[in-house]
């Protein structure tokens, strides 16, 4: 369960690890405190979740009628249609409304929002704390808890919207807290070339003397005010002169040695991997890798296929589970338009549509409303190639396109 979930609702002692983890100091092998928003401090970790949140908020959100045939088709009179795709609530757009919700998916692991009704219409969906507390009372129920203006605001399950990112149990697994040791060590890295660079990458190490010299209290004060004092401050000089046999030998590790360069590409490698998506996409390629080609798209269409379908099924489900009534479910379905995917790419999108007008699944008319055009006469007709027809029936076909 989520950290809020551990602490809230009892007594926390000194002793108690969850005390800890909500104040951001729970141990990691790093030493380095780990937060949702020390997370963000990080570039990859803040590239990662900004990205997905704003692709998945970018997609158009549709109601879908089941028909008696099978078929699903937009509806666009439905209440929920302009509730979940064009303002959620009073304050908010549908792309901040869902940017908030996936956010909270790739931080806490859940997002909340709590459903507000005018008589038995739900009209609004009010943004709720991504830390907010699921608990089971006495009576085995979900309750939903968190603070609001010196209050704590119970709600029961039926009036919040729950998303629940992979996990088991009441709620989702925190991607920040299951990856506290990375994000340690990635912080604890860029810490290092930060104070490195701060300090004109300059080593620490000693002013070692001659063998068998021995200063007295006046030499050494010198000495120290000298050598140390002097290449301690921001402005020490950039070079110095060691007298009579003195030697400086380091004791702390170069940025070569270190590694530091190699250490931080592994580090963004390893925070793509806990978010579930292609470094190459928030600007980082692997060794050899280019930006752009053929294989950059593979890629891309693996994390459509492997990772962002999965967020965006979660939320379909979870939409048609939690939000729509048991007599809506029967009858209705969301789902995103995948095809927002291709706005960007015109030449393949109208490929898709080639192929589509070709073999009889859509009209042409379809095709001009999905690109804001009007339709036109005989656009509504279905069109297949003649060519395609059974191989009994070549014979025929042929002979009736002869002039």
């Amino acid at each position: 369960m989520g950290v809020w979930s551990r602490w809230f609702g009892k007594r926390l002692t000194a002793r108690d690890g969850a005390l800890y983890d909500f104040l951001g100091g729970d141990d990691t092998w790093a030493g380095e405190s780990v937060t949702p928003k020390g997370a963000l401090n990080l570039s990859a970790f803040w590239a990662g979740t900004r990205i997905t949140a704003e692709t998945v908020a970018s997609l158009s959100l549709d109601v879908m009628e089941k028909r008696s045939d099978g078929v699903k088709v937009r509806v666009t009179d439905h209440p929920l249609q302009a509730l979940l795709d064009e303002s959620p609530n009073a304050e908010q757009t549908a792309i901040e409304f869902w940017e908030e919700r996936v956010l909270g998916l790739c931080t806490t692991g859940n997002a909340f929002a709590e459903k507000a009704y005018s008589g038995a219409r739900l009209v609004a969906l009010n943004p709720m704390p991504a830390e907010t507390a699921v608990v089971r009372n006495s009576s085995g129920k979900l309750e939903f808890r968190f603070p609001d203006r010196g209050k704590e605001i119970v709600l029961p399950a039926e009036k919040v919207f729950h998303l629940k990112a992979f996990g088991e149990g009441d709620v989702g697994f925190s991607p920040v807290e299951y990856a506290r040791q990375t994000l340690s060590l990635t912080i604890a890295t860029e810490k290092m070339a930060g104070q490195a660079f701060s300090k004109g990458l300059r080593s620490k190490g000693f002013f070692v003397m001659p063998p068998g010299a021995k200063l007295n209290d006046e030499a050494r004060a010198s000495a120290k005010k000298n050598f140390v004092d002097a290449n301690s401050g921001p402005n020490a000089p950039w070079a110095m002169l060691l007298e009579g046999g003195m030697d400086f030998k380091t004791i702390s590790l170069s940025m070569r040695d270190a590694e530091m360069i190699l250490n931080r590409r592994f580090n963004v490698e390893d925070v793509c991997r806990w978010l579930g998506l292609p470094p190459i996409l928030v600007g980082h390629a692997a060794e050899g890798q280019t930006m752009w080609g053929t294989g950059v798209s593979a890629i891309m269409q693996n994390w459509l296929n492997l990772s962002l379908r999965n967020r965006l099924k979660r939320i379909e489900q979870a939409i048609t589970k939690r939000i729509m009534t048991p007599e809506e479910r029967r009858r209705f379905a969301v789902k995103f338009n995948y095809e927002d995917l291709l706005r960007t790419d015109t030449e393949a999108r109208y490929k898709a549509y080639e192929v589509a007008i070709r073999a009889g699944f859509k009209t042409i008319n379809q095709v001009r409303r999905l690109e804001g055009d009007e339709p036109v006469d005989g656009g509504d007709e279905i069109r297949t190639q003649m060519q395609n027809v059974p191989i009994d029936q070549a014979d025929a076909a042929a002979q009736e396109n002869q002039p």
